[in-house]
């Protein structure tokens, strides 16, 4: 199935490292030499939130090493630059990516850059191993208290 957003020919990505894709379970390789991935954040990083027309980031100050990934597949540690959220028009769909061709009702995503090899986030972004994000599929469900904070914050940024 293709997102809602990618129905048309003109606007399905191409390319191995494009988005979206469907992740399928069936295909999934366990790695037992993968380390784990550790995160290190910081929240008085958090520098602000703000609407780009779309979707709302919340951006960190990423000018030093304390909010950090490191491990799994990373040669190196990313810096924490922003993290924003995909959401639909209606519950039945919203998230970028799908598994098994289910999609999710929102999903987040947590970018980070490689400030090992490139000394800005402008520079990693060109770059095959200059982003790592980490995406997280959202079900709806009870009220969750580690994002109430800046569900209560929301309405501040209503307008670009």
């Amino acid at each position: 199935a293709v997102h809602p957003l990618w129905q048309s020919p003109l606007t399905i990505p191409g390319g191995t490292r494009q988005s979206p894709i469907n992740i399928q379970w069936r295909d999934s390789v366990y790695d037992p030499f993968l380390k784990p991935l550790k995160i290190s954040y910081d929240p008085t990083t958090c520098l602000h939130i703000w609407n780009n027309g779309y979707s709302f980031l919340v951006e960190f100050d990423d000018s030093a090493d304390r909010s950090i990934i490191v491990g799994g597949p990373l040669e190196n540690q990313y810096r924490l630059k922003q993290f924003h959220f995909h959401w639909g028009a209606i519950n039945d769909w919203g998230s970028e990516h799908t598994v098994d061709s289910k999609f999710y009702p929102a999903e987040l995503h947590l970018v980070h850059w490689n400030a090992v090899d490139y000394p800005s986030f402008e520079d990693a972004v060109m770059e095959g191993n200059g982003l790592a994000v980490i995406g997280v599929f959202l079900k709806l469900g009870a009220r969750h208290e580690g994002l109430q904070t800046l569900v209560d914050a929301l309405p501040a940024v209503r307008h670009k």
